[in-house]
């Protein structure tokens, strides 16, 4: 006897009915949709990223940093307290950050732009050098700042000023390329004296996205970015150093190993040591003098081997959600202004943590740039936070958040913290739009 297959609507139904796996998929979608669509998802998702990497980047310096501080102090926590201590005035910036109006930022720009030019000018008179570089200034002790630090900020902040008051005229190069680009390329000359060509590459990667982001031609992108090339190349070349950076890349089986290839290779030894898991935190061998810079420039190396994979997915991750609440604040934003400070400050520090990880890795030649939040370095740490804390700013002041935090009864965080109710935008009254009216 044989048996007809099913046909009708009984087998329709058996056939178009999800397996569990689909339906806890479809969801977990559904509920991941109906979040990111919250008035103040942004603003969660930026005080997230920033409370998990500052709380990462303390317990990786602690750990990459212990034998070193050991060995120079005789305490184990020596490094790690002065990265502590320097939390304080950066969750101080933070909350600045946080709670100053956008307007009265934007007033404040151009006062900035011109402390961060007296600053690289007193580093040159009066600064520390360290490692052939002149970039610090001390303050005491053994406490020193880096002014380089905060200037990227400070060109941010004015260059944005600047721009969208131009960006009816953005497509004539005179206007797009005066004066931003002088500016911003006296800064790059500041920082070639020190010298200090990481940080220099970061400038660079705010003045692009500046101009990007305001809106200047593709052409004059094109231009810019051909001579930043050409410009990074004569820079690499001109000292012996660079030169010996750029071979040891180019040409790694051959690079000498206790020479300019040391460095690169152990960081991949300690990768490879990691495996998925890592050896255990705290357990890196790395860090016993076999890495230079172990807390610092090569952080990530001493959290894959110590974490192994999962840990560096893991920042990773993070990197990648605070690029996607970066954008997503500056498409958000209606104030223009603002709109390119948030886009430009969201490169820069995912393309500063693109560059430290590419060249720990091995994808990259070494240039010296700090993991942001989790490389030890007080100003670096500071200045980000502040960052941060502007980023938040932008997410209260997306449209719909405002709505909802100028409720009646919505503020009680705001109240502890002494944030005002954030004020909506409004543009700003021009001739031609007071003719209309």
């Amino acid at each position: 006897m044989t048996t007809r297959p099913r046909t009708g609507k009984a087998a329709r139904t058996k056939a178009a009915k999800p397996g569990p796996a689909r339906v806890a998929a479809g969801r977990a979608g559904a509920a991941l949709a109906q979040w990111l669509s919250r008035p103040l998802t942004s603003l969660h998702l930026v005080l997230g990223v920033f409370g998990l990497l500052t709380l990462f980047g303390l317990v990786m310096v602690l750990s990459a940093s212990s034998v070193e501080s050991f060995v120079s102090d005789g305490s184990s926590f020596d490094v790690f307290y002065r990265q502590l201590l320097f939390c304080v005035p950066g969750v101080a910036l933070f909350w600045l950050g946080l709670r100053i109006s956008p307007r009265r930022l934007r007033a404040l720009a151009p006062a900035a732009l011109v402390l961060g030019v007296v600053a690289l000018v007193a580093v040159l008179v009066v600064g520390t050098e360290r490692s052939g570089s002149k970039a610090w200034i001390a303050i005491g002790g053994s406490f020193t700042i880096q002014p380089s630090e905060a200037v990227k900020v400070a060109l941010t902040l004015w260059g944005a000023h600047v721009l969208v008051a131009r960006r009816a005229v953005m497509h004539r190069w005179k206007y797009a390329l005066s004066p931003v680009v002088p500016v911003a390329l006296m800064l790059c000359l500041l920082l070639v004296l020190q010298p200090d060509l990481g940080m220099t590459i970061t400038l660079g990667v705010v003045l692009l996205a500046l101009l990007f982001f305001a809106g200047a031609p593709l052409r004059l992108m094109a231009a810019l970015i051909g001579g930043a090339g050409l410009g990074a190349v004569v820079l690499g070349l001109a000292a012996p150093y660079r030169l010996a950076r750029i071979t040891s890349f180019l040409d790694s089986s051959g690079a000498d190993a206790q020479a300019a290839g040391f460095q690169a290779r152990q960081a991949l030894y300690s990768l490879a040591d990691g495996g998925l898991f890592g050896v255990g935190l705290g357990q890196g061998r790395a860090k016993w003098n076999y890495l230079p810079n172990a807390h610092n420039d090569f952080i990530f190396a001493i959290i894959g081997e110590e974490l192994g994979f999962l840990g560096a997915f893991a920042v990773l991750a993070l990197f990648a959600t605070l690029a996607y609440t970066g954008f997503r604040i500056a498409a958000r934003t209606p104030d223009p202004w603002l709109r390119i400070v948030v886009a430009t400050s969201t490169t820069w520090l995912v393309a500063q943590a693109a560059i430290n990880i590419g060249y720990v890795v091995g994808l990259l030649p070494v240039t010296g740039l700090q993991l942001p939040l989790i490389s030890s370095g007080g100003t670096s740490l500071v200045v980000t936070m502040f960052v941060f804390g502007v980023l938040a700013n932008a997410a209260r002041h997306e449209p719909e958040a405002v709505a909802v935090l100028r409720r009646p009864g919505q503020g009680r965080v705001a109240r502890l913290l002494f944030l005002s109710p954030p004020e909506p935008y409004k543009a700003p009254v021009t001739r031609a739009s007071a003719r209309v009216r």
